[in-house]
């Protein structure tokens, strides 16, 4: 037991670092973008007729606090980010939390659904795929693979939405129907949304699948190969249960650990997929915010989120890997 807390608390630790360690990079990247919060902002008022002085541009640096030292400036930020306070958008002079507000948790919802998709289908398909002597079977399963790798989501999507269009006269874009969008969170809404979010979450789950599915066939055809699935084997045990106790059981943990890195590159499919099916949350806001507001505060916000998700994710899953295996718990502590 004290060797887990050990193992928990370094691993918070670690944990903790991280995103400390990612905060300074994200605002370092922030601060390096030609031009200032104040100096946007007065911009934009320049354009809407108003006379800007230099004057101007000093007060508003005053009020933002940008007079300060840079590293008082990060530690502010780190400590109001951890707090979920990510200050005002530059651009859209709105709270960045409030303009975030559930499109964040939208996104996360998604790409945690394409992902429990990928696996909810890659780890059966991936095991049989590994175990199976039909020449028939293999190669169909690896055809669908490799079309899962060579065809990108935004061309999936654009397929689906032309031949929904043609078929249907229905685009399937959007998360919500139009009566929802800007409704109170009741049943209806909540059905509607499952209506709209499944095809993101498939075209996303899509790639996913067939790259799981080509590491779990890898995993499990090594594990298979090894003397301690021979010796049980020749103990007697057979079939399904020396699959999923002994080869299945030590190549998955891998899989469980990978969860971070897999939710990453789902994430940063999102955006792609969010402008072509019209989808409003943090991904087209991220696009929004890097390549055409040039709004580093809020694309700097979630970014730090997205993180913060992905390191909360490797911790829970470091936990479940070292409850199920002390080798992993002996690897951090000693």
């Amino acid at each position: 037991m004290l060797q887990f807390s050990k193992f928990v608390a370094v691993r918070a630790s670690l944990a903790i670092l991280t995103l400390v360690l990612v905060s300074f990079i994200v605002f370092s990247l922030m601060e390096l973008v030609p031009g200032d919060c104040a100096e946007r902002y007065v911009a934009f008022k320049s354009s809407q007729g108003s006379v800007i002085t230099p004057e101007d541009i000093q007060v508003e640096r005053i009020r933002l606090g940008l007079d300060q030292p840079y590293v008082q400036r990060w530690a502010s930020w780190i400590v109001n980010a951890f707090q979920g306070d990510f200050g005002d958008s530059c651009i859209l002079r709105v709270n960045i939390a409030q303009l975030l507000g559930q499109k964040f948790w939208l996104s996360l919802g998604i790409c945690l659904s394409s992902l429990t998709l990928a696996y909810a289908i890659a780890i059966p398909v991936g095991i049989i795929s590994a175990t199976s002597n039909s020449a028939v079977l293999n190669n169909s399963l690896r055809l669908v693979s490799y079309m899962g790798l060579a065809l990108p989501n935004f061309l999936l999507a654009l397929m689906i939405m032309l031949f929904s269009t043609v078929m249907f006269g229905n685009s399937l874009t959007g998360l919500f129907s139009k009566e929802f969008r800007d409704a109170a969170w009741s049943y209806e809404r909540v059905m509607d949304f499952l209506g709209h979010a499944w095809l993101p979450i498939f075209i996303l789950g899509w790639s996913a699948t067939a790259f799981a599915i080509q590491t779990v066939r890898a995993l499990m055809s090594d594990e298979i190969g090894k003397l301690y699935v021979t010796a049980a084997s020749a103990r007697g045990v057979s079939g399904g249960r020396l699959l999923m106790r002994y080869p299945a059981r030590h190549a998955l943990s891998p899989i469980i650990n990978s969860l971070g890195f897999d939710l990453n590159r789902i994430f940063n499919e999102l955006p792609v997929v969010a402008l072509i099916l019209t989808l409003t949350e943090a991904g087209s806001l991220l696009i929004e915010a890097l390549a055409r507001s040039n709004d580093q505060q809020l694309a700097g916000a979630i970014i730090f989120m997205l993180t913060a998700s992905i390191v909360a994710i490797n911790f829970i899953t470091d936990i479940i890997l070292a409850l199920t295996d002390p080798r992993v718990r002996r690897s951090i502590v000693g």
